[in-house]
């Protein structure tokens, strides 16, 4: 079964990961196109018959500029939905179960596109091309300089006015041996925002029949360029955001964690987060620590850092995070081949904003863990390399698995 935006490319893509080669690492760069060489195969999802049926896409409405907008839903054996627009890749709903079966959606988001247009801050989006901050926008490759928009203060942030959350993807559901998937590609031009290269983004998510929302995703330009994808999803385990999230436990396996300076840009230390607010090596409530007396803290307000995530024996692909709500018994783990992980903890949710269903979306009500190369990278040289070269092929993947302490 495939359903296809009606202005997709002439020969709809089925299979989309290209072969290609990667650039060599030197001691502390990994390198975009080295990224997820070592992300595993999928396995072949448990065919269940008689289910209802694992795809089903709606219109989602226009753009202001005369888009046509869809929304797919993708089901999994066991009722888990996920329902993702082709309007900035976001996931506007993701279902899962509490410990008495009971499903509720755990991201936030809006009820409308139009919602989305006017101001969402990347609820659930694709984030592109460089997810986090660019200090000042500028940054320096091969010999020349490149200015960036600056859209947050002095800085450059989440690839810019109009990133890969405000763009209309050209989208493909189709069912997979792995499980229902939403392929989602965008062309950004030569320029775009400010980055050189013309970058083609190929994003896949699939949700299998081991509660996984995986997202792959696989990125080529025709120019030396830098790249930083990741997914912006505003998660909340009590289930339709009945409470904040400072009572959720969270795990992340990081010896150490980017401080940074007042305008959220690292400073280029990587810091141990032993005795520090920043420790969560072993599982605590968010809350307990967030509020603590510590300049990193005062700069967020809060949590918005990124932390260096621990290598293990197995290889690059790793558990990075755990997070559980022990009121609903609901737990999330995230494995990914990434080197950074930002843990933002909704310090700007203030209460203006109004979420589905009609819920008003408080202080602290939602929190990002979002996989990724580290903020300003392209200015230090002491981080993983962003830069993706032509004839090299960026891939990554993170995935997001959900089951419950019962």
């Amino acid at each position: 079964m495939k359903l296809t935006t009606p202005s997709f490319f002439a020969a709809t893509v089925t299979a989309w990961l290209l072969a290609g080669c990667s650039p060599s690492s030197g001691p502390g760069d990994t390198g975009a196109a080295a990224a997820a060489e070592a992300a595993p195969a999928t396995t072949e999802a448990v065919v269940v018959p008689d289910r209802p049926a694992a795809i089903e896409a709606v219109g989602f409405g226009t753009t202001t500029d005369g888009r046509d907008v869809q929304l797919f839903t993708l089901r999994n054996a066991s009722g888990m939905e996920a329902k993702i627009t082709n309007y900035g890749g976001i996931v506007v709903a993701l279902t899962a179960p509490d410990r008495d079966g009971r499903f509720e959606d755990i991201v936030l988001g809006f009820d409308t596109l139009a919602e989305y247009e006017q101001g969402s801050p990347y609820f659930g989006a694709l984030i592109g091309r460089y997810g986090n901050r660019i200090g000042q926008g500028r940054f320096e490759l091969d010999g020349e300089t490149f200015q960036l928009t600056r859209n947050d203060g002095p800085n450059h942030l989440h690839g810019g006015e109009k990133g890969f959350d405000k763009v209309v993807w050209e989208a493909t559901a189709e069912e997979t041996a792995d499980g229902p998937s939403l392929l989602l590609i965008y062309v950004s031009p030569d320029g775009e925002e400010g980055y050189p290269g013309t970058l083609t983004a190929r994003v896949r998510y699939t949700l299998n029949d081991d509660d996984e929302l995986a997202i792959d995703y696989e990125a080529t330009t025709d120019q030396p360029t830098i790249v930083n994808l990741t997914h912006h999803s505003y998660f909340n385990l009590s289930g339709n955001a009945k409470r904040d999230i400072l009572g959720h436990d969270l795990q992340i396996a990081a010896e150490s964690f980017t401080p940074v300076d007042a305008t959220l840009i690292p400073t280029g230390e990587l810091r141990p987060v032993a005795g520090t607010p920043f420790d969560f090596r072993s599982p605590k409530p968010i809350g307990r620590d967030i509020d603590a007396e510590n300049q990193q803290i005062a700069y967020g307000p809060g949590y918005d850092h990124n932390w260096v995530i621990d290598p293990d024996d197995s290889g690059e692909w790793r558990q990075v995070a755990t997070l559980s709500d022990p009121v609903s018994g609901r737990v999330m783990t995230i494995h990914t081949v990434e080197p950074g992980l930002q843990f933002y903890s909704g310090n700007f949710l203030d209460g203006t904003l109004t979420g589905k269903d009609g819920v008003v979306y408080g202080y602290r009500t939602g929190l990002c863990l979002e996989t990724q190369h580290f903020p300003d990278s392209p200015n230090h040289d002491n981080f993983p390399s962003t830069v993706l070269r032509p004839g090299e092929v960026y891939r990554t993947r993170t995935v997001y698995r959900f089951l419950t302490d019962g």
